[in-house]
């Protein structure tokens, strides 16, 4: 790689004190560092102010959100207004990952390489249930996903897909027609794979894409999907890949989260406003696809009721699903 792309890193957190740290502890052990890492705080205490204070990290700058600029969305478009205008690159990450040393150097080495990427995101090696293929082991491709010389143990929901037809037929991280794309994810083989969506845990893009679109409004609060609707917004730049060399850890702290009713809802109405800004003008098979299998989800999570120790969340959140699909008959989220 040449002279890096100068890049900043831009962090949005609430209520995290403890794992903001851990992070910012592992951007400092980075082969490439930041030109600039701007952390948008939306906490209504000082914890993460305080911890900051006491554990000074180089080009940091930190900007506690007001109330009209709380909640993911307002605070990335937010961290996005603060971004120096010499920056070529922006890049965001949860506020509960951890990132391998080369985490940055293998990202803005894909920029630097491929001018026609616009959108690099990274993997979670503690998430990723990929593992090499035993010659003599058939496997069910029903139960299976197979793919690199490597095989993925489908989740209940998309065994039931499969067998039912609902199944997607295209690679992960593509969105088909009727949404309810593939979850797997990829195999760690080195290599660049091309994507519609990036997970907001983990994606970065050219300046000229955050400079030009925003993040969508109607993504509120826990702002559920926002990532895949501002990353399929970005494609009318170029391309969005995953970076299979990009490694980080992601550990989903609970705090900051919404309770499971609102979780539910939001995974039917928000997922129906994503599918929309892919696929605007669906036909009757995409329009009976996607009910289907939004219906079979909430069927599936009510059998979480019976199943899972916690059959209070279990519940609340087959409550919210059923409810956000109802209320899609009657107020449909209208596009931007």
């Amino acid at each position: 790689m040449n002279i890096p792309l100068p890049f900043s890193l831009i962090v949005c957190t609430y209520m995290r004190p403890e794992p903001l740290l851990d992070l910012l502890q592992s951007v400092q052990k980075q082969t490439l560092y930041p030109d600039e890492i701007i952390i948008i705080d939306g906490s209504t205490n000082d914890e993460s102010k305080i911890i900051l204070k006491e554990n000074r990290f180089q080009n940091l700058k930190y900007f506690l959100a007001s109330e009209e600029n709380r909640g993911l969305t307002r605070q990335r478009n937010f961290g996005i207004s603060k971004v120096s205008e010499n920056i070529e690159i922006v890049c965001f990450l949860d506020d509960d990952t951890v990132l391998e040393p080369d985490y940055f150097f293998e990202i803005v080495k894909t920029f630097q390489n491929n001018l026609d990427i616009i959108g690099v995101g990274g993997v979670a090696i503690n998430e990723n249930n990929w593992k090499p293929q035993d010659a003599n082991i058939s496997y069910n491709p029903k139960k299976y996903y197979l793919f690199e010389g490597c095989f993925y143990k489908e989740g209940l929901r998309n065994v039931v897909r499969n067998y039912l037809g609902l199944a997607s037929d295209l690679g992960s991280g593509k969105m088909p027609n009727y949404s309810h794309g593939r979850t797997s994810g990829f195999p760690m083989t080195g290599k660049i794979y091309e994507v519609d969506l990036m997970i907001g845990m983990s994606m970065s893009f050219r300046k000229i894409v955050v400079d030009t679109i925003k993040f969508s409004r109607f993504f509120e609060g826990y702002s559920l999907y926002e990532d895949a609707d501002f990353s399929l917004r970005a494609l009318k730049f170029g391309k969005n890949v995953i970076n299979t060399n990009a490694h980080l850890s992601h550990f989903h702290a609970v705090s900051g989260r919404p309770n499971q009713y609102k979780y539910g809802k939001m995974v039917v109405r928000n997922g129906w406003y994503v599918w929309r800004v892919k696929n605007p003008n669906p036909v009757f098979k995409d329009r009976l696809k996607w009910n289907l299998i939004t219906v079979l989800l909430t069927l599936i999570r009510s059998a979480n009721i019976l199943t899972e120790g916690n059959k209070k969340a279990a519940f609340t959140e087959t409550l919210g699903r059923t409810i956000g699909f109802f209320s899609l008959c009657v107020n449909k989220p209208k596009i931007e």
